[in-house]
């Protein structure tokens, strides 16, 4: 199936870094006041951000059909996960509806289900984009490969300290890469950097997630 996506779907590329200093303090935040066995991810976010930058981009909520472009009113945000037979991605329904911890909550257990090869068929299939994360290996940036027949998916790098220039002004901040993979036959160039620049917005002002 990726060989064909790889093959057949005009795949176009295109990054933004995040200032996720914020983010990592929200976060931080939020994990005080929960459980241990609750605890807030930095992907949890992102699938937030992620889920609600469609709802403010519709246009990119969307998937080639053959002949037909389709448009979906729900946001159902599959998960790329390593297993030992190789990748999965289980499926978080309509995370735009869902508050962090839901997602929180949902993901985890989506993960431990697909770890342990105890997955329905209903959890694993769908799913209108995918993200995938290797922040946690320490990778900085990558690029996917398209999950067909979905238009799109997210690649996470890991958050890194660095200077920046912020007001003119050289400082360190944590920055992450986020590089966006779509269909071009169903997602445009403008599209696609609108999709992003909300995205970019939402993660660098998460405050805005809580709303």
């Amino acid at each position: 199936r990726l060989t064909a996506s790889s093959r057949d779907i005009p795949h176009f590329y295109m990054s933004v870094d995040c200032n996720i200093d914020q983010l990592l303090e929200v976060r931080k935040t939020l994990n005080e006041r929960t459980s241990d066995d609750t605890k807030i991810s930095v992907n949890d976010l992102v699938i937030k951000a992620v889920s609600k930058a469609f709802r403010k981009v519709p246009d990119a909520n969307v998937m080639w059909a053959g002949d037909s472009l389709l448009s979906f009113d729900d946001v159902d945000i599959s998960i790329a996960v390593a297993i030992k037979d190789g990748l999965i991605t289980p499926v978080l329904k309509k995370a735009d509806k869902l508050s962090i911890s839901e997602i929180s909550a949902g993901a985890k257990a989506l993960v431990d289900k697909a770890r342990n090869g105890k997955l329905a068929p209903n959890e694993y299939q769908g799913g209108t984009f995918t993200i995938s994360n290797l922040g946690m290996f320490g990778i900085k940036n990558f690029t996917s490969i398209i999950n067909p027949p979905q238009c799109g998916i997210l690649s996470v790098g890991a958050g890194e300290k660095m200077p920046v220039v912020i007001d003119d002004e050289l400082t360190i901040a944590t920055m992450m890469t986020l590089t966006l993979a779509m269909d071009h036959r169903c997602v445009d160039g403008a599209t696609g950097a609108k999709y992003l620049q909300v995205l970019k917005h939402l993660i660098e002002d998460p405050m805005s997630l809580l709303l």
